[in-house]
C-alpha cells in the first residue's frame, strides 16, 4: 500500500498509551485509490515527511498502520 502526504504533524502531547513515544509524526494518507488514511510515520524511515512526499506502508503496530518515505 503506498499513498501521498496530505498533512501532517508532530504530537508532543500524547495520550497515556503513547506518551513513551512522543514527540512521534502523524499523518493523513491520500492512498492510490483515493481514499485517505490517517497513520504514524515510522520512527526510523529516513525523517519526517512533508505535504506531497510519497510514503508507502512499512508494517502495522497494534491496528496501527505505519508509512516510511519511498
Amino acid at each position: 500500500m503506498s499513498g501521498t502526504i496530505y498533512t501532517e504533524t508532530l504530537i508532543y502531547a500524547a495520550p497515556e498509551q503513547f506518551v513513551n513515544d512522543a514527540p512521534y509524526q502523524l499523518a493523513i494518507v491520500t492512498l492510490e485509490d483515493g481514499r485517505r488514511l490517517t497513520a504514524r510515520i515510522a520512527e526510523k524511515s529516513g525523517g519526517r515527511v512533508q505535504i506531497g512526499d510519497k510514503v508507502e506502508l512499512a508494517e502495522y503496530r497494534d491496528g496501527i498502520p505505519f508509512f516510511r518515505k519511498v
